[in-house]
């Protein structure tokens, strides 16, 4: 069905200030993670997420079991999500928003590299020169050699690995495995591994921070509704790129809230990676070669302690 034409701008409009609630949901991990270990936060915002999730698991009209269909093929997309999710708040806990913004930006790269084994993706030369410029601006924030690497940009580096990875997942199981299994396995995953991690460095939490880590919830829940609504008006092509306003988002916070600056390569290795992500994502909205476009299909951060948004946006996947 067409959509009207103030369609997409609506689109875009509802995916900007949905990647500005999930820019502000890092803030609060940041300043969280000052205090608390990730393992406690993300214990904390999963438990309290649950009431929200629930309200929208309670609308699948399935009568079906919660047995996976491809059990192994979700049990590796909940590890990697929830190993994806401890790396991205450590990063966040760690590092200034920016830098790790502009490695976490590496995903799509990642997902085109991956699809050629588990989806069987063809992907061609440019795509491929795209890839390879894309993981040098990598190379250019991280500066090995002259910069002090942290265990930081170690894990940011891994949450844009085991994000992409349990993206793929979806992509490849995503029409045969019921929302809710792609939805709950990873949550309760999360909360239960947290448990067991979590006692080893506790600190007692006064009502502020549990505000606080309540607010992680509902943000990541509204940014997740907003996408949907995102994606409701416009195409991919138009939603997806606009991920990249967080890096906008990331100075501002970064400066005001945190004395953070972004020096001029930060920039310039940000700027390659986007650009690279773009053109991955132009080459796959023109059929540029891709049967699955694994990256346009894409449609959640991949990482985050509650409710995952992307199974829902999979009945809007063929448009």
């Amino acid at each position: 069905m067409t959509k009207p034409s103030s369609g997409p701008l609506r689109g875009a409009l509802f995916s900007l200030g949905a990647f500005g609630l999930f820019a502000t949901h890092d803030v609060i991990i940041k300043f969280l993670g000052g205090t608390y270990t990730p393992f406690q936060i993300i214990f904390f915002s999963t438990l309290m997420s649950f009431p929200l999730t629930t309200m929208m698991l309670m609308r699948d009209p399935a009568r079906e079991n919660l047995r996976p269909v491809h059990p192994w093929w979700t049990a590796l997309r909940t590890g990697c999500a929830v190993i994806a999710t401890m790396c991205a708040f450590y990063a966040f806990s760690t590092l200034p928003l920016a830098q790790t913004y502009a490695i976490l930006f590496a995903m799509p790269l990642i997902i085109t590299v991956l699809s050629i084994p588990v989806l069987n993706e063809k992907v061609g030369w440019r795509r491929w020169i795209a890839v390879i410029v894309g993981l040098s601006g990598v190379i250019v924030v991280l500066r090995p050699g002259t910069t002090d690497l942290q265990l930081g940009h170690l894990a940011a580096l891994a949450a844009a690995c085991f994000s992409a990875t349990a993206s793929v997942i979806v992509r490849k199981i995503g029409r045969d495995e019921r929302s809710v299994v792609l939805i709950l396995y990873p949550i309760v995953a999360s909360f239960v591994l947290m448990a067991v991690l979590m006692p080893a460095d506790y600190q007692p939490m006064p009502i502020l921070d549990l505000g606080a880590v309540a607010l992680i919830s509902v943000l990541g829940f509204s940014a997740g509704l907003m996408l949907i609504a995102a994606y409701k008006n416009a195409e991919a092509a138009i939603v997806a790129p606009m991920q990249y306003s967080q890096i906008i988002w990331a100075t501002l916070f970064g400066y005001v809230l945190f004395d953070e600056t972004v020096d001029g390569m930060t920039f310039v290795g940000a700027g390659v990676i986007i650009a690279s992500g773009l053109y991955i994502v132009f080459r796959e909205s023109v059929g540029g070669g891709s049967a699955n476009t694994p990256v346009l299909r894409t449609r959640s951060r991949g990482y985050g302690s509650s409710f995952r948004i992307s199974p829902y946006l999979r009945k809007w996947s063929e448009k």
